[in-house]
């Protein structure tokens, strides 16, 4: 049976996108150091946190303000399925990769941030059209086309090679 999950699209420090950071599950709540790794996209590089708890995850980039240029955010999700995003809490526009486990993106999605007074069960949802995603990359919105980036494109390292060994 496929499942979804479900995640809050985004990591905050109350403002700006700094590394290294700690992720906050509300301003002032910590959820913990995230790594850092810089990840290959064809020609272009990418400096991402790793949101590899399900805290993290659910955090995402929530109140970051500006986003560095060559930032992102990269999830390991749970299970192999489909992936669905939404942008509560998120103030900045963003583009969303769905990965494969061999580390080639799937799909590429544009999310625009949520309207803070609508209700969390009626925020715009992205979803895969894969059930076949194990990991999800976020940039600024538009990186991935101004970099030439597709699917198909293979990320390296892989980021299999990201997760612990319970992941």
């Amino acid at each position: 049976m496929k499942t979804r999950f479900l995640i809050f699209a985004l990591l905050a420090l109350g403002g700006t996108f700094s590394l290294p950071l700690r992720a906050q599950t509300a301003p002032g709540d910590t959820v913990g150091p995230m790594a850092k790794v810089t990840l290959h996209l064809g020609k272009a590089s990418l400096t991402t946190l790793v949101a590899a708890t399900s805290a993290q995850q659910e955090r995402g980039l929530m109140y970051v303000t500006k986003l560095p240029d060559n930032a992102g955010m990269i999830f390991l999700l749970p299970t192999v399925s489909t992936a669905t995003f939404w942008m509560k809490n998120t103030l900045i526009p963003l583009s969303v990769a769905f990965i494969d486990k061999k580390g080639v993106i799937l799909e590429i999605h544009d999310m625009q941030p949520g309207d803070p007074s609508v209700p969390d069960n009626q925020l715009p949802i992205t979803r895969s059209d894969s059930d076949q995603v194990a990991f999800a990359l976020e940039t600024n919105l538009h990186w991935f086309a101004l970099n030439g980036i597709k699917p198909g494109t293979k990320i390296d390292p892989p980021p299999a090679s990201l997760a612990s060994p319970a992941h």
